[in-house]
């Protein structure tokens, strides 16, 4: 497996990849997440425009990607996905690795992200890669919340996380 820029004409690909690994939410009673649409062609060209979106190849092409977007002066994890037939096989952990290098390389203290408090593939998940909950939220992270909220996304459920940089 490889990790790399995403080329124009593979952003579909990005949202095949985003419907399947969407799917295990289905299984788990949260349908609404699993129907929520991927994200736009435009707005994956904006990351991919931005150099902030890899994808990870193995012998069947492009299989799990990520978005990172600057929020707070840290590399916030906006979407990290990995096609459900590539699952649990460490893509994920490869691609937060990646992201964790180019975060250094630009002097970037943490990485960060939001995700489900309690889904296995989430927030347990990075607290196992060693990303822990954030009690005291920075502005611009808050306000992603916020939004999230306004998206019908429950806060309750939902928690903050950070990974420092070494």
């Amino acid at each position: 497996m490889r990790i790399r820029n995403v080329g124009e004409a593979e952003l579909g690909r990005l949202q095949e990849i985003e419907i399947s690994a969407g799917e295990a939410f289905r299984a788990i009673g949260m349908p609404e997440i699993a129907d929520d649409p991927p994200p736009e062609l435009d707005v994956l060209a904006g990351f991919q425009r931005a150099g902030r979106l890899w994808a990870a190849e193995d012998e069947a092409g492009i299989v799990a990607y990520v978005l990172v977007e600057l929020i707070d002066g840290n590399a916030h994890i906006a979407q990290i996905s990995v096609h459900a037939d590539r699952a649990r096989r460490g893509i994920g952990r490869a691609l937060l690795d990646h992201v964790e290098s180019w975060a250094r390389e630009r002097g970037l203290p943490a990485l960060t992200l939001t995700t489900f408090r309690s889904v296995p593939w989430n927030g347990p998940y990075y607290e196992r890669l060693g990303f822990r909950e954030i009690d005291d939220v920075a502005p611009e992270l808050a306000a992603l919340v916020a939004h999230e909220a306004e998206l019908g996304l429950d806060p309750a459920k939902r928690i903050c996380m950070r990974r420092d940089i070494s």
